[in-house]
């Protein structure tokens, strides 16, 4: 079970992560967890790339190391890195020493304070011990999950997730990963075409 729009209440329990961007100009901020990866990734450069979007993808460690091509791909188009862990470790089941120390293994690769927990989950402390070992990081999460890695959901209805709660100021999950693409493949150009035909622009977010 997931929520496409974060509640106002989640985001009040936890000020201390960053969920959504208060401005008022009209800016929707795309991110991309769990790559780079062959074919998904280089399918989303090419969709921002029409739309002369910056996005921000949270890489994993691992994966940067598998396809540094694609990486370097990314960072050569202008979009921000953000840090997803070394080997995408969910907090709430690993201890705080093993969790730092995997995000640490990414840090020596991607060089960024952005930093997102995979699945959402991180505990107070791990936020905690991450501050301690990055001062500058920032913690990004959400303001809308298009829930493009759920196998279950047609992408019509993943479409319709990101355009019925996406505003100015949101930041949207999507994935480049293999789970997703069947999803990410029919509702990323769609979208981004409404959202510009709306007057959005889609920028990365700031480190």
């Amino acid at each position: 079970m997931y929520l496409v729009k974060t509640p106002w209440l989640l985001k009040k329990l936890y000020p201390e992560l960053i969920w959504n961007v208060n401005q008022t100009n009209r800016c929707i901020y795309l991110t991309f967890d769990d790559g780079p990866i062959p074919i998904v990734t280089p399918f989303v450069l090419n969709i921002l790339k029409q739309y002369n979007a910056k996005a921000t993808f949270f890489c994993i460690g691992d994966n940067v190391g598998k396809h540094p091509d694609i990486f370097e791909q990314i960072v050569n188009d202008g979009h921000a890195i953000g840090n997803h862990t070394y080997n995408h470790l969910k907090g709430w089941k690993t201890d705080n020493k093993t969790y730092v120390d995997n995000f640490l293994s990414a840090d020596k690769i991607l060089h960024t304070n952005l930093f997102r927990p995979p699945y959402g989950r991180i505990k107070k402390q791990q936020a905690k011990d991450l501050k301690s070992v990055k001062p500058d990081i920032k913690i990004i999460m959400w303001d809308v999950l298009s829930g493009d890695f759920d196998i279950g959901l047609k992408p019509e209805g993943c479409l319709k997730n990101v355009m019925k709660y996406t505003g100015a100021g949101s930041i949207v999950v999507f994935h480049d990963s293999l789970k997703a693409f069947d999803r990410l493949e029919y509702v990323l150009p769609r979208a981004m075409e409404e959202w510009s035909k709306k007057g959005y622009s889609f920028e990365a977010l700031m480190p």
